[in-house]
């Protein structure tokens, strides 16, 4: 009988604030919120994929005020790490 571990998987669509672009500064500030959290976070805008654990990755969205992105987890405290990942994106300024 071999034993299947399940990881828990979250997704959600958030609008980052208009007139707000995922520039430098609030990159940072989101790549040192999802470091926090042993899950895997990914942001999708678009077509482009990043880690949200990698500056350049989540540079290189090129999200701006407006864009829809699409926040995945998975792991131990995906449900904590999809809350606090998307509340920080909504609240951006």
């Amino acid at each position: 009988m071999s034993a299947k571990s399940e990881v828990a998987m979250y997704e959600r669509r958030i609008r980052i604030p208009d007139g707000v672009d995922l520039h430098a500064r609030p990159a940072g500030t989101l790549i040192r919120a999802a470091a926090q959290y042993q899950s895997s976070i990914t942001l999708t805008a678009g077509a482009k994929t990043a880690d949200a654990k990698s500056i350049l990755q989540v540079l290189g969205l090129g999200a701006t005020g407006g864009t829809e992105i699409t926040i995945s987890t998975a792991g131990a405290d995906a449900s904590d790490a999809l809350d606090a990942i998307a509340e920080l994106l909504e609240r951006l300024a």
